[in-house]
């Protein structure tokens, strides 16, 4: 029997990817789950989706925002600053030295963590490659390598149909959790998403 998997779609400068990502990690630790990391475009997905960008939504709704930021910096212990310094950053570079480690058979869930935390913690440009490199030499092998493989056109087109994918399987926000036909958009839905998996288990399992 196959083992289970989530595809996980996330841009890796959303605020809530980093507060999501290591509570997915551990859901995938708990239960045997496998995590599939696909890196999107967000104002690409927004524009094909009807989303908005921060930038162009009412003062009502980035207050909102900023209210739910405190409240989960506060809920998860985890810190994070509003505005980050490079939050308007190019995320095209990031998300490509993340599918060169996939295509390298590598784990790519800290990488993907250290990412979105030096945009929103150490207020670090993930646009750089000498961030980007040092940020590859904490969990990745041959760093100098993938990130070379991370601009190619090959590695950038396959980000383009990671976000043409997204699109298709109904994902419109980030970050994004799919798993067995169910959808599940945000952070705060990842008791939702424990659940399915554990039902799945008990179904396998001939208990359900």
């Amino acid at each position: 029997m196959a083992q289970p998997s989530i595809d996980y779609y996330f841009w890796v400068l959303s605020d809530w990817a980093y507060f999501g990502g290591p509570r997915l990690a551990s859901i995938g630790e708990r239960h045997g789950v496998t995590i599939n990391y696909f890196p999107i475009k967000m104002p690409y997905v927004y524009a094909r989706t009807g989303g908005i960008l921060l930038s162009q939504r009412s003062k009502q709704r980035q207050d909102y925002r900023l209210a739910e930021l405190r409240r989960w910096q506060v809920k998860l212990g985890m810190p994070i600053n509003e505005p980050p310094k490079y939050g308007t950053t190019n995320e095209d570079l990031a998300s490509g030295l993340i599918i060169a480690a996939k295509r390298a058979g590598q784990s790519v869930e800290q990488i993907s963590h250290d990412i979105l935390k030096a945009a929103w913690v150490e207020e670090l440009d993930v646009a750089s490659p000498d961030v980007l490199l040092t940020l590859a030499n904490r969990s990745l092998k041959n760093a100098p390598r993938l990130l070379e493989e991370a601009g190619s056109p090959s590695v950038q087109e396959e980000f383009g149909r990671y976000s043409d994918d997204a699109i298709a399987k109904g994902v419109f926000g980030s970050p994004f959790y799919l798993f067995e036909g169910d959808i599940f958009w945000g952070q705060d839905r990842l008791e939702f998403l424990e659940e399915a998996v554990v039902a799945s288990k008990m179904r396998s399992l001939g208990k359900a």
